[in-house]
């Protein structure tokens, strides 16, 4: 990965502003003219508030974390550069930019002291990247190698979900990202995706409900929906224990599902039908009922012509019938 080396920030943490940075700083929002490139496609920017979803989802897609300080003009070009690199990976890895002047605590988990900072975020381990404005070189690195890197790094972990498509169609950022799979939330799922973006994840399954409700044929919030239960459920759980109780309790339905809810989070997919499905055929046909209905939310969630959900569909009836 690019080269860390030691920090010559702009803002302190203390809440000093140096005097170079008093040169740089502009005060037009991002996405005005003149001020830093918006957040959209599948670029966010990410508070205190937020900040835990955010890292939760990184057992779903790889991410990429931008601390820095969007007033400061010296960091638009990399913001804007890393925004365009993500964006054309289509979800397979999102940007996370985080404002440290406003969320001061962040910086201090990552024990940074000044903008910008470089990292990424895989099954919520953060693993360093860059300290400081990074060279023509560097930043040519970044976009070139260390971003699919990260990308080949996930799915070889396991991560291997997509990031949502979120923003506004006309920022800088959304602009630059392929049409192909980019698609804008629709009003009437506005409110569980905030939800959702807020960490209430119950909350959000519960928004969905009421859209599929309204409309039984909505694939995108029957998915959105079975993604918000599946965090719900075991977002938070403690995977070491998950897999040691299902180990330990082979015959118990309740663990079954609970571990085949990690493989799910962690894009394991197949391992996480198989597992119900060979939980069943090992003798658990009382057990069907419950299982059946997890894996109907699970199916959901790939695309319909995943080889993977069909093969698991066809399990399901024979088992069933």
């Amino acid at each position: 990965m690019a080269g860390q080396r030691p920090f010559n920030p702009g803002v302190s943490l203390a809440g000093a502003v140096d005097l170079e940075a008093l040169k740089h700083q502009v005060k037009a929002e991002p996405g005005q003219a003149g001020g830093a490139p918006a957040a959209g496609g599948y670029v966010i920017d990410t508070t205190e508030n937020t900040f835990q979803a955010m890292v939760q989802t990184s057992a779903t897609f790889p991410i990429l974390l931008l601390l820095w300080v969007p007033t400061d003009d010296r960091l638009f070009d990399m913001a804007r550069q890393l925004g365009n690199a993500v964006n054309q990976l289509n979800g397979q890895i999102q940007l996370s930019r985080i404002d440290i002047a406003s969320n001061p605590s962040i910086a201090q988990a990552f024990q940074v002291q000044g903008a910008p900072a470089l990292f990424a975020l895989i099954n919520g381990r953060p693993m360093p990247i860059l300290q400081g404005l990074p060279s023509a070189e560097e930043m040519q690195q970044i976009v070139d190698t260390v971003i699919p890197n990260l990308v080949a790094a996930a799915q070889q972990a396991g991560v291997t979900g997509s990031a949502p498509y979120s923003g506004d169609p006309d920022s800088d950022a959304a602009n630059s990202a392929s049409a192909a799979g980019a698609q804008e939330v629709p009003p009437e799922h506005q409110e569980a995706y905030m939800l959702a973006q807020q960490g209430d994840y119950a909350g959000a399954a519960a928004a969905y409900e009421k859209v599929l409700e309204a409309d039984p044929n909505d694939a995108r919030a029957a998915c959105e929906r079975a993604k918000a239960l599946l965090l719900a459920r075991s977002a938070n759980a403690n995977v070491r224990e998950v897999r040691a109780a299902a180990a330990d309790n082979p015959d118990d339905v309740e663990a079954q599902l609970a571990v085949a809810d990690i493989d799910m989070i962690g894009g394991q997919i197949q391992d996480a039908f198989d597992r119900l499905l060979d939980f069943v055929a090992a003798g658990h046909k009382a057990d069907i009922e419950p299982v059946r209905k997890r894996l109907l939310e699970y199916f959901t969630i790939p695309e319909p012509t995943d080889e993977r959900l069909k093969r698991a569909r066809r399990r399901l009836a024979t088992l069933m019938y």
